[in-house]
């Protein structure tokens, strides 16, 4: 029986140039079609979605709620409810409005009180959601707020660079965050377009690093290929990794020790992300006082 070649997951057939398999945010380049409604979680979705939507989502759905809510007591007769003010209609729904807010949130200020038995009963149903509501969204705040919040920076190009007697291919990563990390992990794969049995497919080869780990990480790590005769890359011209639509993809793992919490970042650099016979500038030093100066912005910096 024929060993099936090594498959990350990312399939090896090929149909059409594929304009890269990770995405720049570390998300893989996979668009999902053809599901129904039902594949779509709501939860997942607010704990995905930035802080900006989140917020949005959050006032979107008070504003139609307490809507909702005032269009039902402003359908009812005036008498029950006590402290509505009835000089306009406008003025009754803004009445009716904020009395919903207090409602929903269990403020109840006590200017306006449900008098009649369909007023209590809106009243006393809003209230129960507005519970609800509450531990839903308490929540999705600790789900969102107690992700792993680690932000692994990569250097905006991969470099071909001198290394020992030969080359080497060199990419650095940074952690732009305060929290601690530690015990990380790299591994790199190269994904090729290679002629096969039943015509083009995609080939993985998994690149052997001089180091594969780091124990601390507050500083750069520049993730180091040595190019020797047994590297896939040895040989190889910028023009045979773009013809070969070459790209590296990229997975990191570490423990946040901050949090107690493993995290991961993915990247990838294609062929014309990599630049030949270059090096890295110093993103670190030392000042008068003796204290290491990393330079975020420096993490991709190359020396002239």
């Amino acid at each position: 029986m024929e060993q099936p070649a090594f498959d990350p997951g990312l399939t090896q057939q090929f149909s059409s140039r594929l304009r890269r398999a990770i995405n720049k945010d570390g998300s893989f380049n996979v668009r999902r079609r053809g599901a129904s409604w039902r594949a779509f979680h709501p939860w997942l979705a607010l704990v995905n979605m930035s802080w900006t939507g989140f917020a949005t989502v959050l006032g979107l759905m008070w504003l139609v709620v307490n809507t909702l809510f005032a269009l039902l007591y402003f359908k009812l007769d005036p008498s029950e409810l006590q402290g509505v003010m009835v000089s306009t209609p406008w003025h009754r729904f803004l009445d009716d409005f904020f009395f919903s807010a207090q409602t929903l949130t269990t403020v109840g200020y006590g200017g306006i009180v449900p008098r009649g038995v369909l007023a209590n009963f809106i009243a006393s149903t809003e209230a129960l959601l507005g519970l609800m509501a509450f531990a839903v969204g308490t929540g999705l705040l600790l789900a969102r707020v107690s992700r792993p919040s680690a932000r692994i920076a990569f250097s905006q190009n991969a470099l071909i660079a001198p290394y020992q007697d030969g080359t080497s291919l060199q990419f650095r990563i940074v952690n732009e965050r305060r929290n601690t990390l530690m015990e990380l992990e790299a591994r790199v794969l190269l994904m090729t377009v290679v002629p096969g049995a039943r015509g083009p497919e995609r080939r993985y080869d998994i690149l052997n690093l001089e180091r594969k780990a780091v124990i601390f990480f507050p500083l750069t790590w520049t993730i180091v290929h040595p190019i020797d005769s047994t590297s896939p890359l040895f040989g190889k011209t910028a023009a045979d990794l773009e013809r070969l639509q070459a790209e590296l993809l990229i997975l990191i793992k570490g423990f946040d020790d901050t949090f107690s919490q493993t995290v991961n970042a993915r990247y990838s650099y294609r062929y014309d992300e990599i630049r030949w016979n270059a090096r890295f500038a110093p993103a670190f030093r030392i000042d008068e006082e003796g204290d290491m100066i990393l330079e975020l912005d420096r993490v991709g910096a190359i020396a002239e």
